[in-house]
């Protein structure tokens, strides 16, 4: 307040002193003949001449002998302010106590309290809390300016009752105490120096002294902009300033750690976690906490550390039944245990009461679920619910936390519930396409970069690799016949606007430019590539289409026909796009409907057991399966032949939905199908380097990527024909245990009329890095009504 001195421009050497805990007031040499009290309200009151001003000293003066009275049986802080120099002449005993004043009968003594109340403000706040209780201050004074001077009643809105929080340092405690104060100008008097100065004349305030017109005044902007045209130096303040506060520290330091919790930093980062754990001890008045994510197996106890990475330990999951943890989780509430050494079961709650805790707290934070999979699921008549989490306080001695805490630790259930939740979610947005067999390892994995140690290679090894392709046989022949209908159109469009040209007017380099679009032509008919049909479609438009602004003026004739030729190329393609447009709907369809069909099936191979599948798409669709125990602890030789067979079926109800396109669609494409069968296990991993999630790991694992890139162009060694064939099934192997279990599945598949009986044998002709593979190839059937409906019996087959 250093820069408006006039509005404090109040002497003190009128004050009585007064005695910070009592309030009693010592009398001065010039005013002996009256009382200690009657001298202080004296000096307050001035030259008070009206009534109704003396009567509010009076009600000042009875509320500061009432509070000197019950001061000492009350929890509120309640300081008298000197405005002039925003120091205390009064403080409450809970105020005093607060600050570490004491009382005492000794005068000397007195002069040091009076001493350190008078600095208390400076002492005790920061520089920002003053600032921001002057603030407030200020605000009063404005409010009450226009409502002495204007008429404008704003008592009951915003800015009257503002408070402001404050950061109260403390001898009493070793952090700071949060202080809410409410600053009550009601015993002061605002005086202005020269009545006839008005900062609002242009304003026009007295329209808002209307009862309809108040709130417009109200907005904190508009308060600001007042403030700043007050003239201080024309007021004068006579009076104190009444604080009154109330401890908060528990509220707000509630607050802080939630806000700490929903924030969108991870609370497993140690800064984080650190911060949240300084605001739990002093909340709970506990030694330390930690946090017990348990929504993957094994579960994780992670605590703070002088070092700068947490402290994490894992326990397997099983190893928590009877425990506290669990019995806190069944009942969903919070958990005091009043003395675990006397009450532990398993390793983790063996290790706490090793390393001295003995009363805990637990605050299980428990969450809706779909299913009742997980173990530390609890399931009531109406809802599932599980555990993702646990929050505990440990204190060194036994019968530390009562009711209260409790309540607390009910406060912060939703926001640590939030925080562990948004963990998963956070981490799983810095992959993209994850399939969820694998999910676990990556955020696995984030989990840990998360605690500020180094990467560690995503691996996944000895996995069992089951590929298979489904590929449109000529598309690419196919659409260079499309390409060519196209071009050979556009091209003798082309040549029908130069030739309308050539009719209407004589001109040679018209004529020549005639002669290059047939050689074009006849160029096309012999064949095109992708390569020709990009120079192609660049030569019109930079020799011909150039042209045709001028074209139109050269005829009737030759306008429409350049008109012609616009209308055909309006697309987005900017050309003739037909013949393209239907190869490209054809394929789209075949894509998505295999697509589809395979996407059925894998919903129903999943459920034999969690594997990793990815599906890529162009001329056709391929599929790559993992699976192994390395993904899925519960996998077994079972589960493999159980896949294998399934992945054999659903290639098969693939090809019986691409005859069904072939016949609705009365293309030329055909589809060939081939699984690749590899009994030896390949090692994965992520390299997050590339754009694929997963990459296979040394030389034969390499090679057996090589050959699943060269196998469908494979050929037959004796006759030189392709191993694979449109309607049929191809099955690759190398070795004869492979195909003994695979003459197993085709025996399976023709009983449930799906392929043929007859198999054809071959020898895959030699490759580099590919030899030695033999093949087996089956004709699929068609649906047939005589077949059994395999869908209703749990096979989906888009394909009937």
């Amino acid at each position: 307040m250093n820069d408006s001195p006039s509005i404090f421009n109040r002497g003190i050497d009128s004050y009585r002193e007064i005695d910070p805990l009592s309030g009693e007031i010592s009398p001065t040499a010039n005013q002996e003949s009256l009382s200690d009290e009657d001298a202080l309200w004296q000096s307050l009151s001035g030259d008070l001449q009206a009534s109704s001003e003396g009567e509010k000293i009076r009600i000042w003066k009875d509320n500061l002998d009432c509070l000197s009275r019950l001061g000492r049986g009350t929890k509120l802080l309640i300081a008298a302010v000197e405005p002039q120099n925003f120091t205390l002449c009064y403080g409450n005993p809970t105020l005093c106590q607060l600050a570490g004043i004491q009382p005492s009968l000794d005068s000397q003594s007195r002069d040091d309290r009076q001493r350190l109340l008078h600095h208390l403000l400076q002492d005790h706040l920061s520089e920002g809390d003053r600032q921001g209780l002057e603030q407030l201050y200020r605000r009063q004074v404005l409010l009450r300016i226009l409502g002495d001077r204007y008429g404008i009643d704003l008592k009951s809105q915003l800015g009257w009752d503002e408070p402001a929080i404050v950061s109260f340092q403390s001898p009493n405690y070793s952090e700071p105490r949060m202080i809410e104060f409410w600053v009550n100008a009601a015993g002061l008097k605002i005086i202005p120096l020269d009545p006839d100065q008005d900062e609002f004349a242009d304003l026009r305030l007295e329209q808002h002294s209307r009862p309809e017109n108040p709130e417009s005044l109200t907005d904190l902007s508009t308060l600001e902009s007042l403030e700043q045209r007050v003239c201080w130096e024309n007021y004068r303040v006579e009076g104190l300033l009444l604080l009154e506060g109330v401890d908060v520290t528990i509220r707000e330091t509630i607050r802080q750690i939630s806000q700490l919790l929903i924030s969108t930093h991870s609370i497993l980062r140690p800064d984080r976690f650190r911060q949240i754990n300084q605001h739990l001890k002093s909340l709970f008045r506990c030694d330390n906490s930690f946090i017990l994510s348990t929504e993957r197996d094994p579960v994780r106890l992670f605590v703070e550390t002088e070092s700068r990475n947490l402290s994490v330990t894992s326990y397997p999951l099983d190893s928590l039944q009877g425990s506290h943890f669990l019995q806190a989780a069944a009942a969903n509430r919070i958990w005091n245990v009043t003395n675990l050494s006397a009450d532990w079961t398993g390793e983790c709650e063996k290790q706490l009461v090793e390393a001295g805790v003995r009363s805990l707290l637990l605050i299980p934070l428990v969450v809706q679920v779909s299913g009742n999979d997980s173990r530390l699921a609890r399931r009531s008549p109406s809802q599932s619910q599980q555990m993702v989490g646990l929050v505990g306080l440990t204190k060194s001695h036994p019968h530390h936390f009562h009711s209260i805490d409790i309540r607390r630790g009910e406060e912060l259930v939703a926001p640590f519930t939030v925080a562990l939740r948004q963990i998963v979610q956070q981490r799983l947005t810095q992959f993209t396409n994850i399939h969820p067999s694998v999910e676990w390892r990556f955020i696995q994995e984030l989990e840990r970069r998360s605690w500020g140690l180094p990467p560690e290679a995503i691996i996944f090894a000895e996995l069992y690799p089951l590929y298979g392709i489904s590929d449109i046989r000529g598309s690419s022949d196919e659409r260079n016949r499309a390409i060519e209908a196209d071009l050979i159109e556009q091209f003798q469009l082309g040549l029908a606007v130069v030739e309308a040209v050539c009719t209407a007017e004589e001109q040679s380099f018209v004529e020549q430019l005639r002669l290059d679009l047939l050689e074009r032509i006849e160029g096309i008919q012999r064949g095109v590539t992708v390569d020709g049909e990009v120079t192609a479609i660049e030569y019109l438009k930079d020799h011909l289409e150039g042209y045709f602004d001028y074209f139109c003026h050269c005829s009737p004739l030759a306008a429409e026909a350049v008109a012609t030729y616009r209308a055909a190329c309006d697309n987005e393609h900017d050309c003739v796009y037909v013949a393209r447009s239907r190869y490209d709907e054809t394929v789209n369809q075949i894509n998505a409907r295999l697509r589809d069909t395979w996407e059925i099936w894998q919903e129903k191979m999943q459920k034999i057991i969690p594997h990793y599948c990815d599906v890529e798409c162009s001329d056709g669709i391929d599929h790559m399966i993992y699976a192994g125990a390395a993904i899925n602890p519960s996998f077994s030789r079972f589960h493999l032949h159980s896949l294998r067979y399934e992945q054999l079926r659903a290639v098969c109800d693939c090809a019986r939905v691409a005859l069904r396109i072939q016949a609705d669609y009365q293309t030329t494409l055909q589809v060939t199908h081939l699984v690749l069968v590899q009994d030896c296990t390949v090692d994965i991993f992520h390299d997050e380097k590339t754009e694929r999630l997963f990459d296979v790991r040394g030389t034969r694992d390499t090679r057996y990527e090589i050959v699943k890139k060269r196998i469908d162009k494979g050929v037959e060694a004796q006759t030189g024909d392709r191993i694979t064939q449109p309607g049929m099934l191809t099955v690759v192997y190398a070795t004869n245990k492979e195909w003994e279990e695979y003459e197993q599945y085709l025996r399976y598949l023709a009983r449930e009329g799906w392929v043929a009986d007859k198999i054809e044998f071959g020898t895959v002709e030699p490759q580099p890095g590919v030899s030695g593979l033999k093949f087996a190839r089956v004709r699929v059937l068609p649906a047939s009504n005589s077949l059994p409906d395999l869908a209703l019996n749990g096979s989906p087959s888009l394909g009937e």
